[in-house]
């Protein structure tokens, strides 16, 4: 399933198991803006970066009232794993069911040696105080994004 989701839209709502225990709903969230982004897999290269750069830029976040939220596949235990390793800051949501991921359209067919199959679209979603759609990426390169992503944080708070 793929959505056309673009800026302006209402962002799907969610609710979403977190590490340490935890819960995560877009309802509860109204009034402050959230940075939701989608990675593939824990404890994989790209994936850690990915957590470790938003982890640092998270106080400039917090500075703006923003949430920031890590979303895959992955299970719970998994994230308690990742997060303590990591010593990282952002909260990791487990989208078990696949059902929020495909909600924005990361859920995507994606090709490795010839092998085509489905999987996360490493892709983020800054989301306004009042549940609208601010900016997305698509096929994030790791490098520089936690930063261009707060910048784009700063302009609509």
């Amino acid at each position: 399933m793929t959505t056309d989701l673009q800026p302006g839209d209402t962002a799907p709502a969610f609710t979403m198991a977190t590490d340490g225990g935890g819960k995560v709903s877009s309802a509860k969230l109204k009034g402050k803006p959230v940075v939701l982004y989608f990675y593939p897999k824990d404890d994989t290269s790209g994936c850690t970066r990915e957590a470790i750069d938003f982890t640092g830029l998270l106080p400039e976040f917090e500075k703006l009232g923003a949430i920031v939220i890590g979303c895959s596949r992955d299970g719970v235990a998994a994230h308690d794993k990742f997060k303590k390793k990591h010593e990282l800051g952002v909260v990791l949501a487990a989208d078990d069911d696949g059902k929020v991921t495909e909600a924005y359209g990361a859920w995507v067919e994606k090709s490795m040696y010839g092998r085509k199959y489905m999987g996360i679209e490493r892709s983020t979603f800054l989301i306004d105080g009042k549940g609208k759609i601010a900016r997305i990426w698509h096929k994030v390169k790791v490098p520089g994004h936690a930063a261009e992503v707060l910048a784009a944080t700063r302009e609509i708070c």
